[in-house]
């Protein structure tokens, strides 16, 4: 799997900071006490794939093949995998690994797990949509057994976390929690997982405190030499709030801290920010499918069904006066679907359709809206960098124009379970792509949502062309040469048929008292298994 240039010589400098760090003891309490603008919404393994849920699961939990810092795989729960036959994986489990709650681990809860990703109400089918079914050969083997060959299944399986069966049957948790019917489950506030941290107390919205596990199978392997021993989680949802708490010292590691206080955190005895470039792309989606928008004022119609009013809206957008005022410089912009750390990238396809306001409104008269019309913006506000602010200067981009843009923007755990019911006309997602390859992207994003497990997971404009969906096909089954064609095929389509406006990829500055190390990762994770405190 192909890596950036970039995103290679930022991780290869991360690991070689790690290296240089003695083996620390753990004798003395080592708390580092993190915050970020947005909560999970849920501790349920399976159920929302999400970064701010990710954050905190990936402390707790352990998949069969884990991340190096450079995001290369490794043996995690499993030492060793093999392809058997084309559609037949053997993994063999490691010795010795035990719960937080005491019980052993065995190849019952590898398949286990297996399965209730395969849920309905998982929001991980992406990674397991080629799996048939998890056979158990012995106490410590696994076969995964799939509908078709699955030449990525590794990269894919790294973002499934095990769990317990017993424990999960003992608590009516053998499925995921449904968030979109607002559930409530053993598994949205407990966890029993068997990673480096587990979990001491929730309080949703308030602390998530995780105590060090010194029984993980993990430390002292491959450069877990991290030495510390809690983990104290509160969201705090206002920027300056969160910035004073670190200049105050009440918080020690800032996952988010806003590009305006950059230069001031950089300059702040006992900070230090660190920076790079996240495998994340902006994009505004459209509801593509209602023969009448939820949210306009236009009756009778789409106006997002013609492919001029698309046009128009992505002409509308100065993306340039984005990057230079809101982000500050902080993104790169893009006319495509993922930034170049994903195998499949194409530079010639990450072409932007230009800034021209006379053109959009030229083009939106002749699709027939010469005094445009008025829609509503669906965007959260505490997922992605400046993310509110990014919405209403588009909003009032788009009426310059005369397509009377007003912006809903509202919390992570809302604004996700509202495009999760299909409630929207007009949405701003970021996308990272955990996999490192294409097919993650266009299967969730861009495939037609047809029951298959994972095609369009996260296509919540109901976006489908049956071109695009044969393209996606061969993803799923060719290799190398035939395999790359379809992708460039796909991204040429993508570009032409403006199922999304493309934005910026982010980039993710980290700030934190200037004791800490830990790896700067792209996928925007912090890895505490690796942090030392000096």
């Amino acid at each position: 799997m192909r890596a950036g240039a970039g995103l290679r010589a930022a991780m290869a400098a991360a690991v070689l900071a790690m290296a240089g760090l003695a083996m620390p003891g753990t004798a003395t309490a080592k708390t580092v006490r993190w915050s970020a603008s947005g909560d999970p919404n849920t501790l349920d393994p399976h159920s929302q794939n999400v970064g701010t849920v990710t954050m905190v699961l990936q402390q707790i939990y352990d998949p069969l093949i884990k991340r190096n810092p450079d995001l290369s795989i490794a043996p995690g729960l499993a030492t060793e995998w093999r392809q058997e036959e084309p559609t037949r994986w053997r993994f063999l489990l490691r010795p010795g690994v035990r719960f937080h709650e005491g019980e052993a681990m065995t190849a019952e809860d590898v398949a286990f797990s297996i399965q209730r990703a395969l849920q309905p109400t998982s929001n991980f089918g992406i990674f397991v949509d080629t799996i048939d079914r998890a056979v158990v050969v012995d106490e410590r083997t696994v076969d995964i057994v799939l509908k078709r060959p699955d030449p990525i299944l590794p990269n894919k399986l790294a973002s499934i976390f095990i769990m317990s069966k017993a424990w999960s049957e003992r608590h009516n948790a053998t499925r995921p929690q449904n968030t979109r019917a607002r559930e409530e489950m053993h598994t949205v506030r407990n966890a029993n997982g068997t990673g480096a941290f587990r979990l001491a107390a929730r309080e949703p919205d308030v602390r998530t405190t995780m105590t060090r596990n010194e029984a993980w199978w993990g430390w002292g392997i491959e450069g877990n030499s991290g030495n510390v021993t809690e983990i104290v989680f509160r969201p705090i949802a206002s920027d300056a709030t969160r910035i004073a708490a670190l200049l105050s010292g009440e918080v020690d590691f800032v996952l988010d801290p806003p590009l305006q206080d950059l230069n001031r955190l950089r300059q702040a005895p006992g900070v230090k920010v660190l920076e790079g470039p996240e495998v994340r792309t902006l994009f505004l989606a459209f509801d593509v499918n209602r023969d009448e928008l939820l949210y306009s004022d236009v009756k009778g119609k789409n106006p997002f069904k013609d492919l001029r009013v698309r046009q128009a809206l992505y002409q509308a957008i100065d993306i340039q006066a984005i990057h230079r005022t809101t982000m500050r410089g902080q993104s790169v912009v893009t006319g495509t679907l993922f930034p170049e750390q994903v195998n499949g990238y194409v530079k010639a396809e990450d072409v932007r359709l230009p800034f021209d306001a006379n053109r959009a409104r030229a083009l939106l008269a002749e699709a027939g809206y010469p005094q445009g019309f008025a829609v509503t913006l669906d965007c959260s506000n505490n997922r992605y960098i400046n993310d509110e602010q990014i919405c209403q200067n588009i909003a009032a981009m788009w009426s310059r124009v005369g397509v009377r843009t007003s912006v809903k923007a509202q919390p992570l755990a809302p604004f996700f379970a509202q495009i999760q019911r299909d409630d929207t006309s007009v949405y701003m997602l970021g996308w990272g792509v955990p996999t490192l390859d294409a097919l993650y992207s266009f299967q969730s994003l861009v495939a037609t949502r047809n029951g298959d497990q994972g095609d369009g997971i996260w296509n919540y404009g109901r976006y489908s062309n049956p071109r695009m969906d044969a393209l996606i096909q061969r993803m799923k089954a060719e290799t190398g040469e035939a395999r790359q064609a379809a992708i460039t095929e796909a991204l040429r389509l993508y570009r032409e048929d403006v199922p999304h406006i493309p934005l910026h990829h982010q980039m993710i500055p980290w700030a934190m008292r200037s004791n800490i190390q830990i790896p700067h990762l792209a996928n925007n994770q912090p890895y505490f298994r690796w942090a030392v405190v000096q």
